[in-house]
């Protein structure tokens, strides 16, 4: 059985029709002997030019959503194997900031002496499954991807975390009876809330990446109940130091400590409650795709992750998703695929300040010398002051010079006609790529790309 230690290559066919990924070793002979073409470079997928059909198995496409990333693996149902791993970050927050900055310029302008905006409240009916913007971002972002994996790998079915935390359950413990607080599953729902909610760290020491326990806030003893708001994390020396002490006597002297933890036992959970919101809808949407679809719960994600000693990432999240992500085969150092969701731009031709005066002015030409910024690119520069290679993400200007930026620096004034294009600008960022770590040089078939 082999080891996994990279991402896969995804492999199409001639008419590209999906075939099972392969090793990247595979891959690199493909390449070197002509035998394939570089179909997309992100992800990294090659196109055998021999090949029309060809024997697949069942793979598995899982789903670790959540409210900032979201993990998404590819796993072979017949060897349980990890064979391709994503990170998608979303643009949740960006996209609310810059509503509320629309907001706010709005109802300044209508409130100075200018031309006059008449007030429109409650003259728009929503529909039914309305989601805010922040929120079905999320969700046509996970299907957008589900969408291009299932077109370059061949996925039979899906699977999904369905819910998160149960927060109603939590809130009441009793609601549904004590049969709910028994067994091993419900204490791993729990226990994820509030390792979420009070940051993986000690509520009184702040210890961290340490054996950590369920705590009371206020003591059973002294009237505490089992209710959510009432628990919290702490390091076995705090929880033992504690006893059934009241809170306020524990932290007499440490008044900074006692307010910051009243005020976050209170608090919701902001990322679980957005992702709740979501859950179904997403549901609804993957069981349009046609595909049988496998949904979990967070708390036996983390219950077969524990089980198999795995360390928590997003995408090992994934993979461990359902009743399927009990017997696992993956490499947690593999690196996945970082993409990162970062729009197209905007369409606002007058730029504004802070208070909304105009400041700049835009053209609406976004394509210069064949290049849009956004592209990857390439750029060797042969000789002067700029002499080398650039490769990174390019910021296009009307007069032919280009500003190339990647994770180290970004670098002024490269000349267009320096410039190839690696990757076209699709919305998204990657930092990293299997091709990087599978010593593939992703230029160096730049021949073959179609």
């Amino acid at each position: 059985m082999r080891t996994v230690h990279d991402n896969s290559v995804l492999v199409v066919s001639r008419i590209i029709q999906p075939l099972m990924p392969t090793s990247s070793a595979k891959a690199r002979l493909f390449l070197k002997r002509g035998k394939a073409v570089v179909l997309r470079r992100y992800p990294f997928t090659i196109l055998l030019k021999d090949r029309s059909i060809g024997d697949t198995q069942q793979i598995r496409l899982k789903i670790d959503p959540g409210s900032k990333e979201t993990g998404v693996t590819l796993v072979n149902e017949v060897t349980k194997q990890v064979l391709f791993a994503l990170e998608l970050t979303h643009r949740s927050q960006s996209i609310k900031a810059r509503l509320e900055s629309r907001r706010l310029i709005r109802r300044f302008r209508r409130n100075r002496n200018t031309r006059y905006r008449k007030q429109r409240f409650l003259n728009r009916r929503r529909p039914e499954d309305w989601l805010p913007p922040s929120l079905r971002h999320r969700i046509e972002t996970i299907m957008t991807w589900i969408g291009r994996l299932s077109r370059f790998a061949p996925v039979s079915s899906l699977s999904q975390e369905l819910v998160r935390f149960d927060l109603q359950k939590m809130e009441n413990p009793e609601i549904s009876g004590i049969e709910y607080q028994q067994g091993t599953l419900p204490g791993f729902e729990v226990r994820e809330y509030l390792l979420e909610k009070w940051g993986r760290t000690c509520a009184y020491c702040g210890a961290e990446n340490i054996p950590l326990q369920i705590e009371h806030i206020q003591p059973k003893s002294r009237g505490g109940t089992n209710r959510i708001s009432n628990l919290c994390i702490s390091c076995k020396s705090c929880n033992f130091r504690k006893g059934t002490q009241d809170i306020r006597d524990f932290l007499r002297g440490n008044t900074e400590t006692l307010k910051r933890i009243e005020a976050q036992a209170k608090r919701p959970l902001r990322d679980a409650t957005a992702v709740n919101a979501t859950r179904f809808k997403l549901l609804h949407e993957l069981r349009g795709t046609g595909l049988p679809v496998e949904f979990g719960s967070g708390g036996h994600i983390k219950f077969n992750r524990s089980i198999q000693g795995y360390p928590k990432q997003h995408w090992i999240d994934a993979a461990c998703v359902g009743n399927s992500g009990e017997r696992i085969i993956l490499n947690p150092s593999m690196p996945p695929l970082l993409v990162k969701a970062v729009g197209h731009g905007n369409r606002q031709m007058c730029g504004t300040d802070a208070f909304g005066f105009p400041k700049r002015h835009r053209t609406n030409q976004k394509t210069h010398f064949g290049f849009q910024t956004g592209d990857i690119v390439k750029a060797v520069v042969p000789n002067g002051k700029k002499k080398g290679v650039y490769v990174g993400k390019v910021l296009c200007r009307a007069t032919g010079y280009f500003d190339i930026k990647n994770a180290a620096n970004r670098t002024g004034g490269i000349n267009q006609k320096y410039c190839s294009k690696v990757h076209a600008a699709d919305g998204y960022s990657y930092s990293t790529c299997f091709a990087f770590h599978s010593r593939i040089d992703p230029w160096a078939y730049r021949g073959g790309v179609l």
